[in-house]
């Protein structure tokens, strides 16, 4: 009896397809509204690449029956570079907002959205028209580790697994997202649970009701340690200690102030912003070797023939992305105010332009090398720059001009990273380097869109910088810009805290920003939070790694984007009820 002719496939198996990228936008879109979200509550980004990967399973080969994975890994390159933009601009545009509200100015909101826009754009081709030359040597030549990378080529080389983690995940969002909903039609956010037991008042016992809150901790595991850690020791043990010594800050009538509140507004907060700004100058003074690795890489790759080869994208295309770029950038840096006129705006373009190639290049090769990204530090110090190089105008639209273009350089630093941590993917699965960074471009123009989009519906809804969105890396910019311009700021805390945040991160990177977020934050965040740090300590514990990976992060991970999209839904509806 014959045997059935077996079906050969022939032709390259698909890859940058019309499905692939349409997919990743869709895809792209929700994830960058969700952790933009989480990122204004709790004060970081996390990675999107894997999120996107699970999901882009669920689409592509449960829904779509299509079997390359290297179609999927086209599909979360895509959704990864529209999430690009949620870190890049929640680091620096909602310190406009904040400072308008600081200064009790709102002509400072009076900066054009779009013009912003396209400069980020802009700031995203840039970001990654630098990086892609040195894909070889980070890559191909030095082997530079990229765990986010590697952690998304497991999800695609487990197929099966992808699919079910998908299903898991899409149940956890329906869940927030029902529990959000809930909360926020009765009213119910918080839970005094320190009151009923009897607590004294400065202990802060009040839990945020929030799941998403809970899946971020999960997520970031036993790096969120530090983070409670800074919360817990404002309010457990220096409240405590205040009171018992009589040291409780007084008011005019010389009575002691012990409303938390009070003490995170007078004390707390102004030392967790020292030591955010501490923590990241401690960060680029540990990033230096890394300075010297990335200049001895960028020469290697120049003196290379190899440098872009017939698997990059061709050099022509590079470089008229990068020269458009450019001249839009400068577009945008000398329309940015009426004030700075054609030679300031070139220096402002030319200063960033310039940093977007150096700092991109660093921050690859950190998070290349420890899957730690200073990208705050590299944010606040791009703004300083252009703050100096505004001096001498008007204050309010010397503001304006040097967040558009530190926007752009924050949102090219964050699109730098995450195509080389996608291109570490690419290289694990067998894809093709050239499929990849078209993938990325075409991603990278729709995240300014929907960020900036997310971030004026949110402030017209809650406010920027208010306990429903704290934006902490905003507040710190802010901060920092008032403290240049000479405003009224607690210098002595904040001074007190970058001492303390630069020897917590020199110590280990990374620890005065996350112990500083801790004292920043409102504590009901904080507590709420490390029900889900706790949770994957003890899994990781009791079940091992494999419970994480194959069913606690998709959970997590679904908290995150169900109570994030309720959470935004919500804010519009609020918008058009009030006819705004």
């Amino acid at each position: 009896m014959s045997q059935p002719a077996l079906k050969v496939h022939h032709g390259a198996y698909p890859e940058l397809s019309v499905p692939a990228v349409l997919v990743g936008y869709f895809l792209g879109a929700v994830i960058a509204v969700s952790i933009g979200y989480a990122a204004l509550i709790l004060g970081f980004s996390i990675e999107g690449s894997e999120l996107a990967a699970i999901l882009g399973f669920a689409i592509l080969r449960g829904m779509l029956r299509r079997s390359s994975i290297i179609e999927v890994n086209i599909v979360q390159t895509v959704a990864s570079a529209v999430n690009g933009a949620s870190s890049g601009l929640m680091f620096s545009v909602p310190a406009i907002f904040i400072l308008a509200g600081m200064r009790d100015d709102p002509s400072l909101l009076n900066f054009d959205p779009v013009l912003m826009t396209f400069g980020a754009i802009a700031g995203a081709f840039l970001g990654i028209g630098f990086i892609i030359p040195l894909r070889k040597q980070m890559i191909d030549y030095e082997r530079l580790t990229f765990p986010g990378g590697v952690a998304v080529a497991t999800i695609l080389k487990s197929p099966g697994a992808g699919i079910r983690k998908a299903m898991v995940l899409v149940g956890a969002a329906l869940f927030a997202g029902l529990l959000h909903f809930i909360s926020q039609t009765t009213g119910v956010e918080y839970w005094d649970l320190g009151g009923a037991l009897g607590l004294p008042e400065y202990f802060n016992g009040i839990w945020y009701l929030s799941l998403l809150t809970v899946g971020v901790g999960y997520i970031a595991g036993k790096g969120g340690v530090a983070f409670i850690i800074g919360g817990y020791l404002c309010y457990w043990v220096l409240s405590p200690m205040l009171d018992g010594l009589n040291q409780f800050p007084v008011n005019e009538a010389g009575q002691a102030i012990s409303d938390p509140g009070a003490l995170r507004s007078l004390l707390y907060r102004p030392v967790g912003i020292g030591m955010l700004i501490g923590g990241a100058l401690a960060g680029i003074a540990l990033a230096l070797p890394l300075i010297v690795s990335a200049i001895r890489n960028m020469q290697s790759a120049s003196k290379a023939e190899s440098a872009v080869s017939k698997d990059e994208m061709p050099i022509k295309l590079l470089y008229i992305a990068v020269a458009g770029a450019a001249i839009l950038l400068t577009i945008m840096a000398v329309t940015s105010a009426e004030q700075v006129g054609l030679a300031r705006g070139l220096v402002m373009a030319a200063a960033g332009t310039l940093w977007i190639w150096i700092a991109g290049v660093i921050l690859s090769e950190a998070i290349g090398r420890t899957n730690w990204s200073p990208l705050s530090g590299m944010t606040l110090i791009a703004v300083t720059i252009l703050i100096f190089i505004t001096r001498g105008m008007d204050e309010n639209q010397a503001i304006i001009a040097a967040i558009m273009v530190g926007a752009a350089t924050c949102v090219a630093m964050s699109q730098a990273t995450d195509l080389m941590l996608d291109l570490k993917t690419g290289y694990l699965v067998g894809a093709t380097p050239r499929m990849q960074q078209y993938g990325q471009f075409l991603g990278a123009w729709l995240g300014p869109i929907l960020i900036l989009a997310l971030i004026f519906i949110l402030h017209e809804a809650y406010t920027l910088g208010s306990d429903k969105l704290p934006a902490p890396q905003g507040q710190v910019l802010a901060g920092l810009i008032q403290g240049i311009l000479g405003g009224d700021v607690p210098v002595e805390k904040y001074l007190a805290g970058a001492g303390l945040g630069a020897m917590l991160s020199l110590f280990q990177p990374g620890l005065g920003i996350t112990v500083g977020l801790g004292f920043y934050l409102p504590f009901a965040i904080v507590l709420t939070y490390s029900i889900g740090t706790l949770l994957r300590v003890l899994s990781n514990w009791k079940l091992g790694d494999s419970f994480a990976d194959n069913l606690g992060i998709p959970i997590a991970a679904g908290f995150i984007v169900g109570e994030a999209l309720v959470g935004v839904g919500f804010a519009i509806d609020k918008i058009l009820a009030a006819g705004i």
